[in-house]
């Protein structure tokens, strides 16, 4: 079996009842996904550090173990592709999928959506803020996790979709941090390059007008710029009048230019550190 580069910290405030759990939810896991890179000690330390989700508390963080990555980052470049823990500055370590496959390798993936999914993009404020779904499939990884992982210094995006004729494109930022809830998670993008048009930056006024800058709205907190609830149609986004681009909806990925009528086959979402200045 794969394994991290990290060695696990002391199990010994760990429940025997946590300790089970995760024991037999891992021995299911490795029948699913034999090629899945955690050890279970390493789920047992993340139960053990609560028995709830992993929510930026000031008692989880003072419990957080040392040693885990900031981010993806921080593999070694050999490293496959595959599932990890990291801890962001001020943050419970989480599981993430890191991409080392993607140009640059070291990318964590913040989205993964496929035009069929299972999943119901339409959620709450709370759901969008600590995430949904599966990192080893289509998910979101939490914009509270967003947040916290871009502030601990410069990082770029890469957004890329497949088109249904299975063609990849994308779409690279060399800034991208999202602020602090008590602000809105606003959504902040620095210069674009990639093999199509720019629609998160750019000002469309016959489409969705822009994204950057926008602040993040969901079913039950609508902070767009249009008359009515944007994310009511589609899913959590940083809509201005609605979207000239949408990643997170079922049944509609929309990128102009790549899939012009929202049937993008799928869309990911990628950041890693970069060493362009930021000006806060």
């Amino acid at each position: 079996m794969q394994h991290l580069a990290w060695e696990a910290a002391s199990l010994s405030s760990c429940s025997l009842l946590s300790c089970a759990f995760v024991m037999g939810l891992q021995a299911g896991t490795r029948l699913l996904h034999r090629n899945l890179v955690i050890l279970p000690v390493v789920m047992v330390m993340l139960l053990c550090v609560s028995a709830g989700p992993a929510v930026p508390t000031a008692s989880s963080r003072t419990a957080a173990f040392a040693g885990f990555p900031a981010d993806c980052s921080h593999l070694r470049k050999t490293s496959p592709s595959g599932v990890y823990v990291i801890q962001p500055a001020k943050s419970p370590p989480r599981v993430v999928w890191c991409d080392m496959d993607t140009e640059g390798k070291g990318w964590t993936v913040v989205q993964r959506n496929s035009h069929d999914t299972e999943l119901t993009w339409k959620q709450s404020w709370t759901t969008y803020k600590y995430g949904f779904g599966n990192v080893q499939g289509d998910h979101w990884l939490g914009t509270e996790y967003l947040h916290l992982l871009t502030q601990q210094g410069t990082y770029k995006v890469r957004f890329v979709v497949r088109n249904k004729a299975n063609v990849t494109h994308y779409a690279e930022y060399d800034i991208f941090r999202v602020e602090s809830e008590a602000t809105g998670y606003p959504l902040r993008l620095g210069r674009f390059s990639g093999d199509g048009d720019d629609y998160l930056t750019s000002y469309y006024p016959k489409k969705g007008g822009i994204h950057d800058n926008m602040k993040f709205s969901t079913t039950d907190r609508d902070q767009d710029q249009y008359s009515g609830n944007c994310a009511s149609s589609y899913g959590g986004w940083w809509y201005d009048r609605c979207q000239n681009v949408l990643l997170n909806a079922k049944n509609h990925i929309l990128w102009p230019g790549f899939c012009d009528s929202g049937d993008c086959a799928s869309s990911l979402i990628l950041v890693k550190p970069t060493d362009v200045c930021y000006l806060y």
